[in-house]
């Protein structure tokens, strides 16, 4: 059996995977600029550099996430990755600052390009590598609950989109002669990545902030509850929270109070064992009441979907 762990620390390896296309993207964009001069492949290959910076972060992120629970840090380490998550965000705002200072200088100074054909088909190439590296991470990410890997390959294909818009840029020089055009599509790119660098943190605030998880999740812990409800059992209280890829439930177990303590404990047992088969990599909490005392529903101002 695979532990949740392992499973995290084998995520270490797409973050070595994004590291290697980093490198890779940044030798080819480089070589595709000091060929054509372009302002716009200088900005991608800066923009592949943050990725680089970015893929690092991800990985020291999953290293620290993969942490077991201690004596300092009772729920995990789970949250390194928000963080993670933020700091990437945090990068495209300096990959966009870099790719809008040397469009402004370029668009004031224009410079002819040259060699055009074979710098965009290198730059094509490190667009499809990054692309498909890109969507792999997301799928990965996504499937395995990792903001830190599903940020990276968002990361990524945001550049795929920044070195689209340059290389049409490019081409377009080439084709019209306007040399000022090289700059301004890469102006209108970096602003477009600053809309995506955006997202990227206050998603990340948003986790950091305990918020509760996806809908489709919480279906699954309401539909276990909906099994034990009946003419003595209830429940309230409902409270979730992600961090890392792990999940906590919190939930309070109504019972009649002439219940046996052995009773109650077997029930919340399995209720907690049920709910934990619903959602893998969980942790559930839960807490039984008597369901006549009026003091068993004034625990929380918000008592979650439990009802």
């Amino acid at each position: 059996m695979v532990t949740g762990t392992e499973q995290k620390v084998s995520l270490t390896r797409y973050a070595w995977l994004s590291i290697g296309t980093a490198i890779v993207t940044i030798a080819l964009k480089l070589v595709a600029y000091l060929l054509t001069g372009s302002v716009g492949l200088l900005s991608d290959a800066a923009e592949s550099v943050v990725n680089l910076v970015a893929a690092i972060i991800a990985l020291i992120a999953l290293i620290v996430a993969a942490r077991p629970a201690d004596a300092n840090h009772h729920y995990g380490h789970g949250k390194a990755e928000y963080f993670s998550a933020g700091a990437e965000g945090l990068m495209i705002f300096v990959a966009a600052a870099v790719i809008l200072v040397s469009a402004v200088q370029r668009f004031i100074t224009p410079v002819p390009l040259e060699r055009i054909g074979i710098g965009l088909v290198i730059s094509s190439g490190a667009t499809a590598l990054n692309g498909a590296v890109g969507m792999l991470l997301i799928r990965v990410g996504r499937r395995r609950r990792s903001a830190t890997l599903t940020a990276d390959g968002k990361h990524l294909i945001t550049d795929v989109w920044t070195s689209a818009g340059v290389l049409v840029g490019v081409l377009l020089v080439g084709v019209t002669g306007w040399e000022r055009l090289d700059p301004l599509v890469a102006a209108l790119v970096g602003l477009n990545i600053l809309v995506a660098g955006g997202r990227m943190v206050a998603q990340s605030a948003r986790a950091l902030l305990d918020e509760a998880l996806d809908e489709a999740d919480l279906r699954k812990v309401i539909t276990v509850l909906d099994r034990f409800r009946g003419t003595e059992v209830d429940f309230h209280g409902l409270q979730t929270r992600q961090s890392g890829q792990h999940r906590f439930v919190s939930v309070h177990v109504l019972v009649p109070g002439e219940w046996t303590v052995r009773r109650g404990h077997d029930l919340v047992e399995e209720v907690e064992e049920q709910i934990r088969a619903a959602l893998p990599d969980s942790t559930v909490f839960t807490h039984m009441e008597p369901r006549e005392d009026p003091r068993a529903y004034d625990d929380y101002a918000y008592d979650g979907h439990a009802g």
